[in-house]
């Protein structure tokens, strides 16, 4: 049965009093970069599907959040995200967890996601396109690579 990632198992720490500026600029940056996951499995005008496959030592690049969505790990792995606060966060996954998120209009969440642990950290994400902000916008080659919807009658 699906669980929500209990709190137990994620280590976060507080923000630094200044970060670098090349990764404010990197942030900054990423800002606009609605690549959620490593490969664009399926978009509908309803919902995009996306796939996040990490080897141990892999990440995937700053990216941002503004629709609302959630995630399902796949596999269980550990994980680091580094957020534009300053905040970084390490969470050990089970297979089955699961994370709901929600944005209002004009909030998102820019951040990345490194794998560090020793096994492949595979999660589905499903973002829902009819939410409070509109969606970033993609490049066309990741929208090439993801499969046609089928059509229902």
């Amino acid at each position: 049965m699906p669980h929500a990632a209990p709190q137990a198992r994620t280590h976060e720490s507080p923000a630094h009093e200044a970060a670098p500026p090349d990764l404010v600029e990197a942030f900054a940056r990423a800002r606009h970069n609605g690549c959620v996951g490593t490969r664009l499995l399926s978009e509908t005008e309803r919902v995009r599907v996306w796939t996040i496959e990490l080897k141990p030592g892999e990440r995937i690049d700053l990216h941002t959040h503004v629709l609302d969505y959630f995630w399902t790990a796949v596999t269980a792995g550990r994980a680091r995200s580094r957020y534009a606060d300053g905040r970084v966060a390490e969470v050990a996954y089970a297979a089955g967890d699961i994370s709901h998120q929600s944005y209002g209009p004009g909030q998102h969440m820019t951040h990345d996601l490194e794998n560090i642990g020793d096994t492949t950290l595979i999660f589905t994400t499903v973002e829902f396109l009819d939410g409070a902000n509109p969606p970033l916008p993609l490049p066309e080659a990741v929208r090439a690579e993801a499969a046609p919807a089928p059509m229902r009658s």
